[in-house]
This record gives C-alpha cells, sequence and structure tokens, in this order.
C-alpha cells in the first residue's frame, strides 16, 4: 500500500481508496505506511500538520476526528514563485494559524500550557493539501496513510507572540483573484488552535515522534478547503497576524 501510494503521488495517478480492498484497515496500520513512505522520502522533517481538525472540514471529508501528516522541508512553497498546479492530483488550499516552536514539546501529558510556553510565534499560513486516492473519497485511514493529504505549505512574514494575541480569536479571509472565497477564525480549530497542538504532541508520542524547538506545526484549517487551478493567485489575510500568498503558474501550452 506504500508502495501504491508513493507511485500515485509520483506520477500524479490517483489510485482507488486503500479501505476498498483493506476494510479493516485501523488507524495504527495506517500511521505505519505513512511513516515508512516519509522515511523513504529521506530529507529534513521540518514540522507536522494537523489535519481535519475543524467541523468544516471533518464534514467535507465525511470522517470524525483529526489526524496528522508530516512537513518535509522538500514541501516548503514560495510567496514570490508560484507553484505549478498540474504537480498534484487534487490541490487545495487551506488557510491556517501556524505554530513555531520555540522549545521541545513534551510529548504523553502536553497540555495547552505546555503548547504556549513553547511557541515563539504565531503565524500566517496557507497549507496546500492533496490526495492521491482517486476524488478525494477518503476515509480516515486512508488520509493517515496519505500523509494527512499534505503537499505543501507558505508561511507569511509576519510573527505575533503568543502574548500579542488570543489564538482563539483570529479571523482570517481567503481572497482568489481579489475576490473573498472562504472566511473562518481560528477557534473552528478543535476551539482553539493549542489544543490541536497539545493533541499532536501527545498523540505522536505514541509512533515514538517529538515535536522539536524549530519545528513548525499547523494546527488544522479555519475553514473549508479551496480548490486551486493553474493560474489562481490566492491572499490569506489574518487578523493581528498578516498575510500570506500564494499563487499558481499559468497551464502552458501543451500541457495535459
Amino acid at each position: 500500500m506504500a508502495d501504491r501510494l508513493r507511485v500515485a503521488e509520483r506520477d500524479r495517478v490517483p489510485i482507488a481508496p486503500l479501505v476498498r480492498e483493506r476494510p479493516d484497515l485501523t488507524a495504527a496500520d495506517a500511521y505505519a505506511i505513512q511513516l515508512l513512505n516519509i522515511r523513504r522520502r529521506g530529507g529534513e522533517i521540518v514540522g507536522h500538520k494537523v489535519g481535519l481538525s475543524s467541523k468544516a472540514m471533518q464534514q467535507m471529508m465525511g470522517v470524525d476526528e483529526p489526524d496528522y501528516g508530516h512537513l518535509m522541508a522538500d514541501m516548503r512553497l514560495s510567496e514570490t514563485e508560484p507553484a505549478d498546479a498540474l504537480r498534484y492530483c487534487y490541490p487545495r488550499v487551506e488557510i491556517e494559524v501556524a505554530f513555531l516552536l520555540g522549545a521541545d514539546l513534551p510529548g504523553e501529558g502536553c497540555t495547552e500550557a505546555d503548547v504556549l510556553a513553547a511557541t515563539e510565534a504565531f503565524a500566517p499560513s496557507i497549507e496546500l493539501i492533496d490526495s492521491r486516492i482517486q476524488d478525494w473519497k477518503i476515509s480516515l485511514a486512508d488520509t493517515i496513510a496519505d500523509n494527512a493529504s499534505s503537499a505543501g505549505f507558505v508561511v507569511g512574514a509576519g510573527r505575533v507572540p503568543p502574548g500579542g494575541i488570543d489564538p482563539r480569536g483570529i479571523d482570517a479571509v481567503l481572497y482568489r483573484g481579489g475576490e473573498p472565497v472562504v472566511q473562518g477564525r481560528s477557534d473552528a480549530v478543535l476551539g482553539n488552535p493549542v489544543t490541536a497542538v497539545a493533541w499532536l504532541a501527545r498523540t505522536v508520542a505514541g509512533f515514538g515522534v517529538r515535536l522539536r524547538a524549530g519545528h513548525l506545526v499547523m494546527p488544522g484549517a479555519c475553514a473549508r478547503a479551496v480548490d486551486a487551478h493553474p493560474g489562481d493567485e490566492f491572499l490569506a489575510v489574518f487578523s493581528g497576524l498578516g498575510e500570506v500568498r500564494l499563487s499558481f503558474a499559468k497551464k502552458t501550452e501543451g500541457a495535459a
């Protein structure tokens, strides 16, 4: 199953849901698949993401609990250089309040107070999600195995320390071509994105993983995901936090 997901990402040819073949596929099995491909991918792990942490995304994806994935150095996108939408199967963008860790987080027993103490700053961010499963027809096990449907991320220049803003009350608006397409607030993420980061630290500890100083943590989307197409230009604006941009190159002549 890991091989099939790896080839699907490489060739941009999505595959049928894994649970169609293995209805009994557990979350633990799926995390083992994810970790196998992360190890084979190589490169630097620069952080983690929490997926499906808002009711909007859980309803959109038809699941009822969060999951997590790895953020790799080669997944980092630029505000100034357009991404290539044709590199992905079904690219979508999400607006998130990113956490930049200044200290290691404890694993088991990690609390919200621990998260705030270890967080150096909040920052505006956009996550690029993608699914190597056909038509986003995913179960929880499918998306976990597929690195929580993560594909890329971009972080804006704004930095605000935890004492400088209420992480529950950050309004966010995503614009496409100057027109607002979705808006939300940071408390859409489990009522408080800090809660999501604490959940992540406790959960990954069970797989021998720790959230370390210098890591980026993306706690989940403030609002539903938006499809991305060649030529799209996105701007996300966060109250009190700043903004971040992500654009996609226009389709070149003769491209598939």
